[in-house]
């Protein structure tokens, strides 16, 4: 049995599985790393087939840790390897998931700088670069329709999100002014909501006694 930690409550869960071992996470990550092409959004397809399929992750982790990463600074992939590893094993689970994951694409570059000099001319080069780039786009597009599937998303969801792909898409807004404001206007809704919450509980239990005398 592992015992992890909840990515968005902070609470312990218990998972019921066998012990993840350190070398497994690196493995794991390592593929993910390897054969991740386009950046850090096509590692959700990735991820989620090697990490939910094997049960280390359920479907809300999944989610919770894509939104965390999406919306902290730095790097999406850096970000993510460092939240599963954490969720996974830890401090020790967030260093070794980042490390696997950012030590083969440092290799591949780090090849590709020192002879792509000699072959970017080539004609089948140019050409299996012009066959990737609809793997790429299929590997972006997958999981998003996944992740709005398991979501679950109410009408508001739904307003959100065609007015940040308007904003971003054809009116040119910054992504990062919308999670701003998003964010901002979330934490106000819930303020407000615990504070009507804490109202009526208050209003009840002076009714309640007031019943009583």
């Amino acid at each position: 049995m592992v015992l992890t930690q909840n990515v968005k409550f902070g609470k312990r869960d218990i998972v019921k599985e066998s012990m993840i071992s350190l070398w497994q996470i690196f493995l794991v990550f390592a593929k993910i790393g390897a054969f991740t092409i386009g950046g850090g959004i096509p590692m959700i397809a990735a991820i989620k087939s090697e990490l939910v399929e094997r049960k280390w992750l359920n479907d809300e982790d999944f989610i919770d840790i894509i939104t965390l990463a999406q919306t902290a600074p730095g790097l999406f992939a850096v970000n993510i390897s460092i939240l599963t590893g954490h969720r996974l094993r830890g401090t020790k689970g967030s260093v070794v998931a980042t490390i696997a994951s950012c030590l083969p694409p440092f290799l591949i570059i780090l090849l590709v700088a020192m002879f792509f000099t000699t072959f970017k001319e080539n004609e089948y080069v140019i050409r299996a670069f012009k066959g990737i780039r609809p793997v790429v786009v299929a590997l972006i597009g997958v999981p998003m329709i996944t992740m709005v599937k398991a979501t679950k998303m109410k009408w508001w969801s739904w307003i959100i999100m065609i007015s940040s792909i308007i904003l971003v898409c054809v009116l040119k807004v910054s992504p990062i002014y919308i999670l701003i404001c998003v964010i901002v206007m979330a934490a106000f809704i819930s303020w407000y909501r615990n504070r009507d919450l804490q109202g009526n509980g208050d209003t009840r239990a002076g009714g309640k006694e007031e019943v009583k005398r």
